[in-house]
């Protein structure tokens, strides 16, 4: 990663001085707070907190308003951040299973046990500006929630656990069994390992989650144009808390520390069958922080999409290929190459200037050559 500069110490003092007006703006504008950006730029803090793998709210807000609402960069300030943390151990998984639920839908099938929570979501949304935003303290035409149904705040869950939409299928066999571990397996890290290709599927879902969302849609799409054999269905999205719970050495049983907002996709794909399989359904999976729809859906897709080698099927998109996909879904590492080309890059540039000219005056002796060549045969 290219992110060091080298010489013109004032002028870049003076650059960050402008940068520092510019992320400002008018003084006369009152000033966003961190509190403000997580509360109603919720979203964005949410896709900072997943692709920068901390889950802090505030420290995110904090990375958004710094960054200058560029997220990209934020994501990079939270992941410089996280590495100057102590790691204390691991938690134990999460499960989703037993989510306070908020949100959870399924296009597979209508009528399914604890019923269709729209929740929070901009799908049924008409795409027209809300020019009552723009007023001071507008409210939008949002209705407000019901006394019964709780605040906003407090998220009015669901606490009642509620099966899993692919438990149907897997309750007759129609899809790919995945059992869940123990707890106690060894699992990868991409933040302190090196990836060496073949990558076990703990990794590559790590990968993706770190991955970058618009990167992530567009594989996502490509797999159902063509580039994947892909036909896939929304097994169940589910939005909502999760207990996290940690087991200290000298208590020796598990404890909860916290929760966490989370989203999650199951996708499910047809499967022709194999050799070694019957014709059934295969999964895709996807899980964020906060509320990142569009990612892990699009996350559960090229999961998908990276199975088809080991299930037989010909790999014949980027989607499926597992080294371009995983070296090129991280923001942060794409950012640095690309970017480092603003760098000084002078005498790099010198050198194939030179290159250029000699080549060109090598390339004007031989049309010169070739056109003495021609007079002396017509003189002949």
């Amino acid at each position: 990663m290219y992110v060091a500069v080298k010489g013109g110490e004032a002028a870049i003092n003076e650059a960050h001085k402008l940068l520092a007006e510019e992320r400002r703006g008018d003084p006369s504008v009152s000033e966003l707070s961190v509190d403000q950006i997580d509360e109603q730029l919720s979203l964005a803090v949410d896709r900072v907190m997943t692709e920068g793998s901390l889950y802090d709210r505030k420290l995110a807000a904090l990375a958004i308003k710094q960054a200058r609402g560029d997220l990209i960069e934020a994501i990079f300030l939270i992941r410089a951040y996280r590495t100057t943390l102590p790691r204390f151990g691991s938690s134990r998984p999460v499960d989703t299973a037993v989510m306070g639920i908020r949100r959870r839908i399924s296009a597979t099938f209508k009528d399914i046990p604890g019923g269709q929570i729209l929740g929070p979501t901009f799908d049924y949304t008409h795409r027209l500006l809300d020019f009552k935003l723009a007023a001071e303290g507008g409210g939008g035409d949002g209705n407000p929630l019901d006394e019964d149904a709780g605040s906003i705040g407090e998220k009015a869950l669901l606490d009642e656990a509620m099966p899993r939409v692919v438990d149907l299928l897997k309750h007759e066999g129609l899809i790919e069994d995945e059992q869940p571990g123990d707890g106690d397996e060894d699992v990868g890290d991409l933040t302190r390992e090196p990836m060496s290709f073949p990558v076990e599927r703990d990794i590559r879902l790590q990968n993706l989650a770190r991955g970058d969302e618009g990167f992530l849609l567009a594989l996502g799409y490509s797999t159902q144009r063509g580039y994947g054999r892909s036909h896939p269905f929304a097994g169940e999205i589910r939005l909502g808390e999760v207990a996290v719970e940690f087991t200290p050495e000298d208590l020796g049983f598990p404890i909860e520390i916290g929760e966490l907002t989370l989203t999650e996709c199951q996708m499910v794909n047809q499967f022709k069958g194999s050799a070694e399989a019957p014709p059934q359904f295969t999964r895709g999976y996807g899980l964020s922080f906060g509320h990142c729809e569009r990612k892990v859906i699009a996350m559960a897709l090229v999961d998908r999409a990276l199975k088809g080698r080991a299930l037989g099927e010909t790999v014949e998109g980027p989607a499926q290929d597992q080294e371009f996909v995983m070296e090129h879904s991280d923001n942060i590492q794409a950012t640095g190459f690309v970017e480092h080309l603003k760098l000084p890059h002078y005498v790099d540039f010198q050198a194939e200037l030179e290159l250029v000219r000699k080549m060109r005056r090598k390339a004007a002796r031989a049309d010169a050559d070739n056109a003495n060549d021609e007079i002396v045969e017509a003189a002949e």
